[in-house]
This record gives structure tokens, C-alpha cells and sequence, in this order.
């Protein structure tokens, strides 16, 4: 579980990432030895690609590069905000509704979503006096 804590890993990564390591995937992180410890940060760090099946790689088809990888940590942040600025410097429908701050996949916005102002009707308070006529000229 302590791994999930780093952004990229879920819960079945990291079973699959101490399966590969050799260690157990109960013990409590503190409690590890230094040499489980290092086996686990090897196999995170240097093949957490080779390690997890193509199907379950969150970078599949890189831009960049065309492979497979997996991304953790501000590494995953940072090509997150890279991908949305390529698509808004492209000027994609995606990136023009990011640019927006609109729904990007396809929900509906006529009823959902609004923000700012309350549209609608607003009640008149009561005892507050009503609008005067505007005044004619005789």
C-alpha cells in the first residue's frame, strides 16, 4: 500500500512490482531490510515497462518516441502538461475545450457543469418597495 502513495503506482502495480522484486507484498515498508528495499527501487526505476504488461502501461505510443513506457511521479505530471499544451498549440478540438475549461469527452453541457452566475429565476425580496414608473414629460 505504501506504494501507491507515488503517483503512477496503483495498487496493482504495486503487487505486480513486489512480485517481481521478491519481496512480500504485506510487510510494511519501514520494516523492509535495505536489500529488499533496493531490489523494489530497481525494478520500479529501471523496468517498470518491461515489468507490467503492454495493456496495462499508462504511456502506450509515446508521441515523441512511438513506445511503450510507463510514467511515475512529476515525471507523469510533467508529460501531462505537455501533451495539453501540444494540443492547444495544435489548436485540436481537445485542446481548444482544455483551453475553455469545457467537458473534453463528449458530456453533455446544456444542463451540467455551470458555474458563475445562478441562472434563473430570482424571487423579488418582500417589503422591498416596487420599481417607480419612469417619469413622462408633460
Amino acid at each position: 500500500m505504501a506504494l501507491t502513495g507515488i503517483k503512477g503506482i496503483g495498487r496493482r502495480c504495486a503487487r505486480i512490482f513486489t512480485d517481481k522484486a521478491g519481496v512480500d507484498p504485506h510487510a510494511t515498508l519501514g520494516l523492509l531490510s535495505d536489500a529488499d528495499i533496493e531490489k523494489l527501487k530497481n525494478v520500479i526505476e529501471q523496468d517498470a515497462g518491461k515489468v507490467l504488461p503492454v495493456w496495462m502501461v499508462n504511456r502506450r505510443g509515446d508521441i515523441a518516441t512511438g513506445t511503450d513506457k510507463h510514467v511515475m511521479g512529476m515525471d507523469l505530471t510533467m508529460t501531462l502538461r505537455e501533451d495539453l499544451d501540444l494540443m492547444k498549440k495544435m489548436r485540436s478540438y481537445k485542446g481548444i475545450r482544455h483551453e475553455r475549461g469545457l467537458r473534453v469527452r463528449g458530456q453533455r453541457t446544456r444542463s451540467t457543469g455551470r458555474t458563475g452566475a445562478i441562472v434563473g429565476v430570482s424571487r423579488k425580496k418582500e417589503g422591498a418597495p416596487a420599481a417607480a414608473p419612469a417619469a413622462t414629460k408633460e
